[in-house]
């Protein structure tokens, strides 16, 4: 879909990425819709009812069919060119052409193309939402990988303040000024700190693994993304994303509810085909025709195309056969295969009229099936509607509640910042113990990691409700 799809940089960019040590998030997106098995599955599907399509409109043109055949018969048979009853081995051959056309059937092969139009449209529809369902799973765990990538950073900041403040505690109890207890609190501190930021990498490189997944990409190769400050990643705000206009952009341009509303096109279309068949159907036909046997090799001196004596066997009564070494008899002439099929040569051209008159309810029973699933597609219809927009309602609700958390964290931050910054005044000229130092600390470190997830909680949240307005996702203006 145009306006919920990223805007993606040239083809060349996704096999690019490949190369690159950090990937942005619109090549993710890019690789991940070109490589994703779902992705391709939808494609494969717009294919399929895209044939169907085509044949449908070509079976409103008449039909032309040749057949062809050669055969031998022997015993007791009849001559397909004489009709009559033979014990002599035949060499014979059939030609004919067959053509057939619809006059008038209700306009069934019409609806049926209009049917087979809007399920084609449903299909491509179905492709661009999947490519969307694809670009907001591979945008969720990117912003995933950020945060842990900011969570890295304060684990390692956290750690840098723990082993200088082991370093000042080491060089005053070597001067005997601290006891060893505050050495060896401080030193569970920093490695406390250090399995911290061991599993903050860890956490990384499992969201990384995540990442990969839904690119298709070797779980072997290097793979890192680029990492803007969640501070410039731009958000609208929230006054302008208010449920109820998301809901109503999003009904007119989210691809599922143009499926929704393709498919209940394309259900009262096949109504009109199905009651098309419990109607009569005029069709015109032709055809041309025409046999050979070998049976039937000589015809009199007298001939006459087209005109055969009365009761005219070959000679004497019997189905005389004449090899290419025997001479002709007096009287008679060769009837080759081109004059013979010319001899037998024949053409046909009629109307006909199919009138349904009792096969089983198959055609009723059709109709009213046809008229039922207009109802279900509508009731998909009404229901997709209503889980979007309770959806909308939802993540609008998570939105605000998320900006109250971001906000309270970091309010939370800049009073424990504060505490800390005197707790560490303190501890510096000895009027604090070094186990409150390192509440404070720890304190500080779990505020700055809530609120770096309240943020980055907030952003996706919002995010999302620009995904459902139709404005697609991205991390940058």
């Amino acid at each position: 879909m145009k306006n919920t799809l990223l805007v993606l940089t040239a083809l060349g960019m996704a096999t690019a990425g490949r190369a690159q040590d950090k990937w942005s998030l619109e090549q993710c997106v890019a690789y991940a819709v070109s490589h994703n098995i779902s992705v391709k599955q939808a494609d494969v599907q717009a294919r399929v009812d895209r044939l169907t399509l085509e044949q449908s409109k070509a079976a409103l043109y008449p039909t032309a069919n040749t057949q062809h055949s050669m055969g031998y018969q022997f015993g007791r048979s009849i001559d397909p060119t004489s009709n009559q009853f033979t014990t002599n081995e035949i060499l014979f051959a059939n030609h004919s052409v067959n053509v057939n056309a619809d006059l008038f059937n209700w306009f069934r092969k019409r609806n049926t193309v209009a049917a087979n139009d809007f399920a084609y449209e449903a299909s491509v529809a179905r492709f661009d939402k999947a490519r969307n369902d694809v670009a907001l799973n591979v945008a969720n765990a990117y912003l995933a990988a950020l945060l842990s990538k900011e969570q890295i950073n304060a684990a390692r900041v956290q750690l840098q303040q723990s082993r200088e403040q082991r370093d000042n505690v080491n060089k005053q109890v070597e001067a005997g000024a601290l006891p060893e207890l505050n050495l060896a609190e401080m030193e569970t501190q920093l490695a406390n700190d250090s399995a911290t930021l061991i599993n903050a990498r860890a956490d990384l490189r499992l969201r990384l693994l995540q990442l990969q997944a839904l690119l298709n990409l070797d779980a072997a190769d290097a793979f890192d993304v680029q990492s803007p400050p969640v501070d410039s990643i731009p958000v609208e705000p929230l006054a302008e994303l208010e449920p109820a206009v998301v809901f109503t952009s999003a009904l007119e341009n989210l691809p599922q509810q143009k499926i929704n509303e393709l498919n209940v096109k394309a259900a009262v279309k096949n109504v009109l085909a199905a009651k098309a068949a419990m109607y009569p159907s005029i069709g015109l036909f032709g055809g041309l025709d025409s046999r050979y046997s070998n049976a039937q090799k000589l015809l009199p001196s007298n001939y006459q195309d087209g005109v055969l004596p009365i009761g005219f066997v070959d000679i004497n009564g019997t189905n005389y056969v004449v090899n290419s070494k025997e001479k002709i008899p007096t009287g008679f002439t060769k009837n080759t295969y081109f004059r013979q099929l010319s001899n037998n040569f024949s053409q046909n051209l009629g109307i006909s009229l199919s009138v349904p008159i009792f096969n089983g309810h198959q055609a009723r029973t059709g109709w009213k099936k046809a008229k039922l699933n207009v109802e279900s597609q509508q009731l998909s219809q009404e229901q997709d509607a209503q889980t979007l927009k309770q959806d909308i309602y939802q993540a609008h609700t998570n939105a605000v509640a998320a900006i109250e958390k971001y906000n309270a964290a970091r309010i939370a931050v800049t009073s424990a910042q504060k505490a800390y910054d005197f707790a560490r005044k303190r501890f510096e000229v000895g009027l604090l113990k070094p186990i409150d130092l390192i509440t404070n600390q720890n304190n500080l470190f779990k505020a700055k990691i809530n609120m770096l997830s309240a943020q980055y909680d907030y952003v996706f949240k919002l995010k999302l409700l620009e995904f459902y307005k139709g404005h697609g996702i991205k991390l940058h203006h």
